[in-house]
């Protein structure tokens, strides 16, 4: 694995490597997104089923497109009692942790003015879950379950059919116990125009959440503003900060845990220690080719893998915090200290023991985290995600005729007197522009 001294130009050259990820900068398969959404608005279902056989390789009828109770019964048949339990912790964990992100509503009044808010859930919510080079069953846990405990009325699912029609069973299982209301066997653009325009299979929904492929993600960028979405996610990443403390297998294994993700995943190591560095580097050329998803983890270091060699522990804190990864692992002699300087990553992974996979599968909390450095300015996916928010105002007579001057005022500065008439009618005073 390579090793880069980080000054300023590699520091600025490797961020904008990083930056290409992002699916903003794809604009060449825009055309071919929008056109799927086309298809999808003015056919409905009978292109969902042409793009599936086209996409996807399976023909279905129009009447197939809903996962059956059938089918999920089958699931659970097809997978391990083990699994199963395994799939109920995470789940159980999830939910704990996220329980603990809901907001209560609240209202106050003093003196004739009543001021709240009011928090209510999104009443449609859209899942969309990846098929591809993994079956993403901890995805389905962790976009379902936050939108369970925020009381969302009907959450539907969409995913890829596989061989002959049929849902990747741990997929099913896992949105069955996180409480899928609807499954559909769509995926891609197409089903991103389905959830956000509805067809007679598939209901309109109000807010879509989930990860993609890159038409997927476009198709997300593309319907927003009809509908919410969580975001405009890039490929995965982690960064490791460690001192000369760290177990530098330890570093390798978590490095190539998220390069094994996909061709423009990223894997960074960030450190001081020279030799750390070294044995990091040799540790990985070992390893990785004898991981099962090796061809995938070579380009994907090959293309966005580093180790950067710092000469202060400042300019390793600055790089860390520039980047902003997406996982952020802490392996340094005081890594609770060490958190303390870090501004900007989507989870902060603390101590050798905490692991990437750790957040990914079981913890509890989120693993839809912000990527190609949007974690200096968003969140992981969350509870509130799947809220709204609705302002209160209430003014009694007397309260509003303390203020209503301030307000015509404030109005007429803003050459908006219509607004300033509203006020002054109800005290008798007509705002007109020949004022």
């Amino acid at each position: 694995m390579r090793i880069v001294e980080l000054t300023k130009e590699t520091k600025n050259n490797i961020l904008s490597d990083l930056l290409k990820r992002s699916p903003s900068q794809m604009q060449k398969f825009q055309t071919s997104v929008d056109e799927i959404i086309e298809d999808v608005v003015n056919n409905g279902d009978e292109a969902l089923v042409r793009l599936t056989e086209k996409f996807d390789g399976v023909k279905l009828d129009k009447n197939a497109l809903k996962v059956s109770e059938s089918e999920i019964k089958d699931a659970y048949a097809s997978v391990s009692d083990e699994l199963i339990s395994t799939i109920k912790k995470a789940a159980d964990n999830i939910k704990k942790y996220h329980n603990k992100q809901v907001r209560q509503s609240f209202i106050t009044t003093e003196n004739g003015i009543t001021l709240g808010q009011r928090i209510t859930p999104i009443e449609k919510v859209g899942v969309y879950v990846p098929g591809g080079r993994a079956p993403l069953s901890s995805s389905v846990l962790m976009n379902i379950i936050p939108a369970v405990v925020a009381g969302v009325e009907k959450i539907v699912m969409c995913t890829p059919p596989g061989p002959g029609g049929k849902v990747t069973p741990e997929i099913l299982v896992a949105a069955d116990i996180a409480g899928a209301h609807e499954i559909y066997k769509v995926g891609g653009a197409q089903a991103i125009a389905a959830l956000a325009y509805g067809t007679d299979s598939i209901p309109k929904v109000y807010k879509i959440v989930g990860p993609g492929n890159i038409f997927v993600t476009l198709a997300k960028k593309t319907v927003f503003g009809l509908v919410g979405i969580d975001s405009v996610a890039g490929p995965s990443e982690i960064l490791v900060l460690a001192d000369e403390t760290a177990n530098p297998a330890y570093i390798a294994a978590d490095l190539l845990s998220q390069a094994e993700h996909d061709p423009m995943a990223s894997s960074i190591l960030v450190t001081t220690d020279k030799d750390l560095a070294n044995k990091v580097s040799d540790e990985v050329d070992k390893l990785k080719d004898r991981l099962s998803r090796s061809e995938i983890i070579n380009q994907s270091l090959d293309n966005f893998g580093y180790i950067l060699l710092a000469s202060s522990f400042e300019d390793a804190i600055d790089a860390v915090n520039e980047i902003a990864s997406e996982h952020l692992e802490i392996q340094t002699k005081n890594p609770f200290d060490t958190m303390t300087y870090i501004k900007n990553a989507g989870a902060i992974f603390i101590g050798e023991n905490s692991c990437e996979p750790l957040g990914d599968y079981f913890a509890g909390p989120n693993h839809v985290l912000p990527t190609n450095g949007t974690a200096k300015f968003s969140s992981p996916l969350s509870v509130d995600e799947f809220i709204k928010k609705t302002s209160l105002i209430s003014y009694s007579y007397e309260e509003l005729k303390k203020a209503h001057e301030d307000i015509i005022r404030f109005a007429k500065a803003e050459s908006l007197t219509a607004h300033a008439n509203a006020i002054g009618v109800r005290f008798g005073k007509e705002v007109l522009d020949t004022d």
